[in-house]
């Protein structure tokens, strides 16, 4: 049986796809990237991949997967009287470079055995933070940096250790002394905090709407699950707990279960905010 959502969409596609959508030069991304997509006057919700988009500034902010084809996609946008509206958006293909990375333990590139049920729970806990859809938080910009520090690993790279290649990198490294503060970049509730096998201690906001921070390798965590954060409050402290070569925090942003680049992030949603378009919630 189709679902509410997929029968909403194949009703769409086959009353408004073709009269209903336009195309914009500025809506063009790349894999693992992010776009800000102006909204049209009186837009309710923006839909892509199944999803409803955080909307800032009457703008989706739509999260693109790091393994989406290069080609033209659409955003379906809804509107308070039940009509529907695409609007395409393009996605470029971007090469990602490699990145080699040499780990004194072994057990960090292949972990033994006995670590096999700690690394299911703690994945399984991951996906649950990453599947929430809280309510939105209206003062969502400015979106802060949470360290200040040497940018020691990119987003996307094709990652090697010790000669084997493992997932891409799914944020961004920021180098810094160890017990240097660490703050919220926006404010959220915290939803984990725990010592990870890889991530080492880890704390993950629930900023709202899908979008959520992960801030790995803490030396200390100085918040509790739960806790109602403030932007900029302090979560903890740098460190070099778990797979790590030295200090720093990794920061990863998911919006809707799909992980983005956190600089590019930052720069396309706080470029909004002294925008005036202010037709969407």
């Amino acid at each position: 049986m189709f679902s509410t959502r997929l029968f909403r969409f194949v009703l769409f596609v086959f009353s408004y796809l073709l009269v209903n959508s336009f195309v914009s030069a500025e809506h063009i991304g790349v894999n693992g990237g992010v776009i800000a997509v102006k909204l049209p006057n009186g837009a309710t919700e923006a839909e892509f991949n199944d999803e409803n988009q955080l909307i800032v500034r009457g703008h989706a902010i739509v999260a693109i997967p790091h393994e989406a084809e290069a080609k033209k996609h659409k955003l379906i946008v809804s509107f308070e009287d039940g009509s529907f509206q695409a609007v395409d958006f393009e996605v470029q293909s971007k090469e990602y470079e490699e990145q080699h990375i040499t780990i004194e333990n072994q057990d960090y590139v292949t972990p033994p055995e006995e670590t096999i049920k700690r690394r299911q729970e703690e994945a399984a806990m991951m996906r649950e933070a990453y599947a929430r859809r809280s309510p939105a938080i209206e003062d969502i910009l400015p979106i802060v940096m949470p360290v200040e520090g040497q940018v020691t690993g990119v987003f996307g790279t094709k990652r090697f250790f010790n000669g084997e290649q493992r997932n891409y990198h799914t944020g961004v490294d920021y180098a810094a002394p160890t017990g240097t503060p660490i703050s919220a970049p926006a404010p959220g509730t915290v939803v984990v905090t725990h010592d990870m096998y890889f991530n080492g201690n880890t704390v993950v906001i629930d900023h709202g709407s899908g979008f959520v921070s992960v801030m790995c390798h803490l030396d200390e965590i100085e918040v509790e699950k739960d806790s109602q954060l403030k932007r900029g409050d302090v979560i903890g402290t740098v460190g070099s707990t778990g797979r790590s070569t030295g200090p720093h925090l990794h920061w990863t942003i998911s919006l809707q279960g799909t992980k983005i680049d956190p600089e590019m992030f930052m720069e396309v949603v706080n470029g909004l905010d002294d925008s005036s378009d202010d037709e969407a919630p």
